[in-house]
């Protein structure tokens, strides 16, 4: 079986591939899960793909969103009714087949705090959200429920209850989003694209006014070189307009507004409950979701017109979450509470409006010049579709007949005998000598592909160690992280492809040292350079911190601009 593994190895093949200087069908550019994607979507269609990302894989806005797998109930409000349908067929396709090891179903509390007509509307609101989700075949969810206050005090024990005179329960799923957008791009290189990380665009090729390819370097050894394509397909999300730009003499089709979401992450035991919450604010939904041992609280929703490769959260983002989800609470949230935090850009398409709160989630495609499609907006759980539109219209371009997308029916790695695993995991525990716990946590994390984990820790004992600093993980899995998930980077490790840095209350500090020494082996790594990784991370948390103190947007970006991005570290 082909798992799409990306290992060093892999990468160099890919970029040798696509320097030779034949001509492949579509080049992706942008591997956020749009990109990844239309990666797939092309691959699974027959055409020959190339995809490459100037940073990781989901390292913008693809690693930083609420997590969540959902049909956008506030759009309702909007009576962007069409949106939020297929958004919700979207959600039932992950549950069920796409992905049933990555996108998990969770409970949600809607307070109530105004009698009879807000229980009606919001109610209605929820009942019409439930329906659309039918309609769309989406059987996989248990329907909404009102409650009483004791119900939902009972539920959610840490509310104020003078905050609510009742609840709402509804579901909707969660998803580890840089991890799926991995898997995306591990599914599409198991079909045959060719994938390479860390490998910029820095210009079209041209043919007169057709673009035939793009000038193409490699982020780590600086060398460049031309990928030629009969299709290119712009997925650059909040950089759309900086790719745009590279379109000499011509016009770009899209304005792309970014506007900052922040989001806390503090230990489960500051919050008692047995279910999310969502809570309307002046400017904003701000959610409260369960995250295995921790709570993820956010998000906001400003323009930012600032560093785009990594946007600062300031201590005004921190103050206000916290200040509008204390008004419920209890027992208030403080910052010592606060275990992690990280900020996204949402890439919105520009129109006229007052706040970005108001800009569409809607997507577009568009094929500003011959060979080029260019594909932005959109929201994540309706990646698949953006996806789907962006290779319909590079098919267009192209002079030969592309069958019709199939990605709705291609799980991702890892999901085929997913739920059968699930059930044997005791059985698998016993036969790897570990705790259930820790199936339950490789199930959840890499499907069926948590067998590939065990055969290495079967050949080294050692790997099944939990790891310093970060024990929720296993060591194995950081050595994973760099041999099959095409990590690079001692960030990409700790940052995407786990969570420690904002699962652990030194944001990863603690185990930087050891995954270093794990993943040095096999990227190849000198001591000089383990260590330039090691200080690069601790660096970065620094500055991260620093810039958490600050008192707005501008000063917080100046101090994160301290940052030291991975991509210099050739």
């Amino acid at each position: 079986m082909n798992t799409g593994v990306m290992s060093p190895k892999a990468r160099a093949a890919a970029l040798a591939a696509l320097s030779t200087g034949d001509e492949i069908d579509v080049l992706v550019v942008g591997a956020g899960v749009v990109g990844a994607g239309a990666a797939l979507d092309a691959a699974t269609r027959g055409l020959s793909v190339g995809l490459i990302e100037a940073r990781d894989f989901a390292s913008g806005t693809s690693s930083r969103s609420s997590k969540l797998i959902h049909g956008g109930l506030r759009y309702l409000e909007m009576l962007d009714f069409s949106l939020v349908r297929e958004a919700l067929r979207e959600r039932g396709l992950l549950i069920q087949k796409l992905a049933p090891h990555l996108v998990r179903p969770v409970p949600f509390l809607l307070p109530l705090q105004h009698r009879a007509w807000e229980r009606l509307y919001l109610g209605a609101g929820v009942a019409l959200y439930d329906t659309l989700a039918l309609s769309g075949g989406n059987t996989g969810l248990p329907r909404h429920r009102h409650l009483s206050r004791m119900e939902a005090l009972k539920a959610f024990p840490s509310l104020r209850p003078e905050s609510l005179i009742g609840a709402i329960r509804y579901y909707d799923a969660q998803v580890d989003d840089a991890r799926h957008t991995m898997f995306l791009v591990r599914t599409a290189a198991a079909h045959g694209a060719h994938v390479a990380p860390r490998t910029e665009m820095i210009g079209f090729l041209r043919e007169g006014r057709r673009v035939v390819g793009v000038r193409a370097r490699d982020v780590e050894s600086g060398a460049e070189f031309d990928i030629r394509a009969r299709t290119v397909i712009n997925a650059t999300g909040v950089w759309t307009g900086d790719s745009q730009a590279m379109l000499a003499g011509e016009r770009g089709q899209f304005k792309i507004a970014a506007s900052k979401g922040i989001h806390l992450v503090v230990p489960r035991d500051r919050i008692s409950a047995r279910t999310g919450m969502i809570l309307r604010t002046a400017t904003s939904v701000l959610f409260v979701i369960p995250w295995d041992r921790h709570w993820i609280i956010g998000t906001t929703d400003t323009p930012w017109d600032l560093d785009k490769a990594e946007p600062a959260a300031s201590g005004h983002d921190v103050d206000y979450v916290l200040a509008e989800v204390n008004k419920v609470l209890a027992t208030p949230l403080t910052r010592d509470d606060v275990q992690g935090v990280y900020a996204g850009l949402r890439p919105l398409l520009s129109a006229e409006a007052s706040t970005t709160a108001k800009l569409s989630r809607e997507h577009a495609v568009g094929n500003p010049v011959p060979g080029l499609v260019v594909v932005a907006g959109g929201k994540y759980t309706t990646y698949r579709v953006m996806a789907k539109d962006a290779v319909d219209a590079a098919a267009r371009d192209l002079d030969t007949r592309v069958p019709a997308s199939c990605t709705d029916q291609v799980p991702l790695l890892g999901a085929d005998g997913y739920r059968a695993a699930w059930n044997r995991r005791a059985q698998l525990a016993r036969r790897a000598g570990v705790h259930v716990s820790r199936i339950e946590h490789l199930l959840r994390r890499y499907g069926t592909l948590a067998d590939e984990l065990l055969t290495m820790i079967e050949a080294d004992p050692a790997l099944g160690e939990p790891l310093t600093g970060a024990p929720d993980h296993l060591a194995a899995e950081i050595v994973y992280a760099v041999t099959h998930e095409g990590a690079r980077h001692l960030e990409d490790v700790l940052v995407r492809r786990t969570r420690i840095s904002i699962e652990t209350a030194d944001r990863g500090v603690a185990a930087a040292r050891t995954a270093a020494l794990l993943i040095a082996g096999p990227l190849g790594w000198t001591p000089e350079q383990t260590e330039r990784e090691i200080a690069r991370y601790e660096a970065a948390v620094v500055a991260e911190l620093a810039a958490q103190e600050q008192p707005d947007d501008v000063t917080a970006d100046a101090t994160r601009r301290n940052l030291p991005l991975a991509a210099s570290a050739a």
